[in-house]
């Protein structure tokens, strides 16, 4: 029989005793200790975030989704998968008057579609809830909410409410825009061995990076190299945070010219005079070999530029299938639709079974979201959106009223709500304001044969 201290042992069954009678004599076969550790509380995932929100009172079932959505796309919390690591842990057993002591390995800490919290998120809460912690207590939404409600329900003055909120919360405001310093998480880590700078971690205008020197007492130009992924502020150490600036690296001659790695805007690329050939997401540029660089450099010279001359794959669907790219990146198109190519797909060595399912599942998406469209005015649709049905004329689009059924919209209807007249409209108006300009001119003549007219009789 088997002891567990962990209160979440998931078979129980595992610590039920055998059939015993009083008095029964047991033998002992072995004791044995397992060394445990104590587990962090479980990240959330979205449908565990729902949950707390609601018990905490926080939101309204309709606020959940955009609220989870806004966090993720402002890059203060990303969903992922992050792998396990390997642990040791100490095992001691006793059997037969013997004692053994040994080690075993366990895998810990693999996560699964979790929430995660970025450096950015970090930073913008911490200072949140340094300058303004009445706004981010757990109550303070949950009173809002409820004051809501009274609103709605007569009870209360919705100016009052606005007012008894909004007065101290500016005060506060104003008080942490003259005296806050600007947040960037930063964390000094040690000193550089070389020059005797400071070296530090902060949040900068384009992510998490270290820093050498700068400063304001120091006039020369500080060195700065961005953070791999996975790595954060308050964890990188010293050692980590120096081999980033072994970038850029310089591999050799290849061609009478200096062939060199390093990482730009637009992620880790090797330079071979004027020329730079991106590495990938499948080469490091911290342990690429000189040999490896040479043959990525021979395949990016076969493989021709897809923005200057896309790859033709075959028909589909009547119409010709480009992989291209753009300023946004890799995409297919087809039949007038652009679908973006994924991350983890190559655009030069995607072939056509994938891109058929990229298309069919562009095509399912897009059937999803058109709910009617008006052969007589193309540019008017009836669309699905995140936040409900809208009206898309052109670029523009506008709000279907509630108490207004989208799928029965007429044409007519459609250009009410967006107060645009339509064209054959618009071409009826123009031509009665023609006649109206060519009816005045005759009319002036009258007038003027009139007054000839009365000259000749005053005459005689």
């Amino acid at each position: 029989m088997e002891g567990n201290d962990d209160e979440n042992t998931e078979d129980e069954s595992q610590s039920l005793l055998p059939p015993l009678e009083i008095g029964q004599k047991v033998d002992l076969d072995y004791v044995e200790a397992r060394e445990r550790f104590t587990s962090p509380p479980a990240r959330y995932t979205e449908a565990s975030l729902v949950k707390k929100l609601e018990e905490l009172g926080i939101g309204r079932p309709s606020t959940y989704a955009p609220t989870i959505s806004t966090v993720q796309k402002r890059n203060y919390v990303v969903k992922e998968d992050r792998q396990g690591r390997e642990r040791e842990y100490g095992v001691i057993t006793l059997k037969d008057n013997h004692v053994l002591s040994f080690k075993k390995t366990e895998i810990t800490g693999a996560e699964k579609a979790k929430l995660f919290p970025t450096d950015i998120g970090a930073v913008v809460n911490d200072f949140l809830v340094a300058n303004f912690k009445d706004i981010l207590d757990f109550n303070f939404t949950a009173t809002v909410e409820q004051e809501f409600d009274e609103i709605a329900n007569g009870k209360m003055e919705w100016h009052e409410m606005l007012h008894d909120f909004y007065k101290p919360f500016h005060k506060t405001v104003v008080n942490t825009e003259k005296h806050s310093e600007r947040a960037s998480g930063e964390r000094e880590l040690g000193l550089d061995p070389k020059t005797g700078k400071k070296v530090i971690v902060r949040l900068g205008r384009f992510g998490p990076l270290v820093q050498i020197g700068g400063g304001l007492d120091s006039e020369d130009e500080p060195k700065f190299a961005s953070l791999r992924p996975g790595q954060r502020l308050e964890t990188i150490t010293y050692e980590e945070a120096m081999d980033l600036f072994k970038l850029p690296r310089n591999l050799g001659q290849f061609e009478e010219k200096d062939l060199t790695i390093s990482i730009g805007r637009f992620g880790p690329y090797a330079k071979l005079g004027d020329e730079f050939f991106s590495l990938g997401k499948d080469n490091d540029p911290y342990t690429i070999s000189y040999d490896d660089t040479i043959a990525l450099i021979a395949l990016r010279r076969a493989t021709p530029d897809l923005a200057r001359n896309p790859r033709n794959l075959g028909q589909y669907d009547g119409d010709d299938v480009i992989v291209s790219r753009g300023r946004f990146g890799p995409y297919i198109k087809n039949n007038g639709m652009y679908i973006s190519i994924p991350r983890s797909e190559d655009p030069f060595t995607i072939e056509m079974n994938k891109v058929i399912e990229l298309i069919k599942k562009k095509a399912e998406t897009e059937s999803k979201k058109l709910i009617r469209a008006f052969p007589e005015n193309k540019d008017v649709q009836i669309l699905n959106g995140r936040w409900g049905a809208y009206i898309s004329i052109g670029k523009k689009n506008f709000k279907i009223p509630k108490d207004k059924d989208a799928a029965a919209l007429t044409l007519e209807e459609c250009l009410s709500i967006a107060g645009v007249k339509d064209k054959k409209e618009k071409g009826a108006a123009k031509k009665p304001t023609s006649k109206k300009v060519a009816a005045k001119t005759p009319a002036k003549k009258s007038s003027a044969k009139k007054k000839a007219a009365a000259k000749k009789k005053s005459a005689k």
